[in-house]
């Protein structure tokens, strides 16, 4: 299936960018379309259940679906493929690239802007 991609480089170690994209506590942070997760607190595994509000204030379901500790992650949100999350070391940091459906093109500036925050978040 064809996947939407955004990249950015960080100029920050990637096992502290994966804390901060594999933490639920994180989302809201640097997530542009998460405003909250339950649970608050823990981190991506393979289907682990939740929820998150969105930027509307609708409450959805999610399940993490695959995981690669400490490099990527995917996931379903109302039973639905969504966005996927990879970090990936470089000498000065790391880059990350998030995903999202081929259905989704237009989630393609959501990711930007949610990669933009990560890298602010990272590099404090």
């Amino acid at each position: 299936m064809r996947r939407w991609t955004s990249t950015i480089e960080i100029e920050a170690p990637s096992e502290r960018v994966w804390t901060l994209i594999a933490g639920f506590e994180h989302w809201p942070e640097w997530g542009l379309s998460i405003r909250q997760v339950e649970p608050t607190t823990g981190r991506v595994a393979a289907k682990r259940r939740g929820r998150v509000r969105s930027a509307i204030g609708v409450w959805v379901p999610f399940e993490i679906t695959e995981v690669e500790e400490g490099r990527s992650w995917n996931w379903k949100v109302a039973g639905i493929d969504a966005t996927g999350h990879r970090v990936a070391p470089t000498p000065g940091g790391c880059n990350v690239t998030f995903t999202a459906p081929g259905w989704a093109p237009f989630y393609v500036p959501v990711l930007a802007i949610s990669l933009r925050r990560l890298r602010l978040l990272a590099q404090k």
